[in-house]
């Protein structure tokens, strides 16, 4: 996958729009973060991820999940783009959008 990959999957859903974070691409819904390219242009930065999920899925996963001690306090995981498929990251995606999405377009959405 790519961050360009990513973009077509959330622009299709309502609120999300195109932004930096970092100074990387990033998208955000309502102007908070829901997913930015870390600056190695291939790892991508998943917020809403609990540690407790977080450290089974790198132990599970490792080519895919992981993240580094400036992440260690933070719900969030990093995702191997280049070693991801559409299936795994989605949810993610799906799972945070949901968090910041207004009542409004949740229920658009659903219906």
């Amino acid at each position: 996958m790519t961050f360009d990959d990513i973009r077509n999957i959330a622009l299709a859903w309502p609120e999300v729009t195109d932004g930096t974070s970092y100074g990387t691409p990033a998208l955000k819904v309502r102007k908070k973060l829901l997913v930015r390219l870390k600056e190695d242009g291939d790892s991508l930065v998943m917020p809403g991820v609990p540690q407790d999920e977080r450290e089974m899925l790198v132990e599970s996963r490792p080519a895919i999940f992981y993240f580094t001690d400036h992440y260690r306090d933070y719900p969030m995981v990093l995702i191997r783009l280049s070693k991801a498929k559409r299936s795994i990251v989605e949810p993610f995606l799906l799972r945070q959008w949901r968090a910041l999405a207004s009542r409004a377009a949740l229920k658009a959405f659903d219906s």
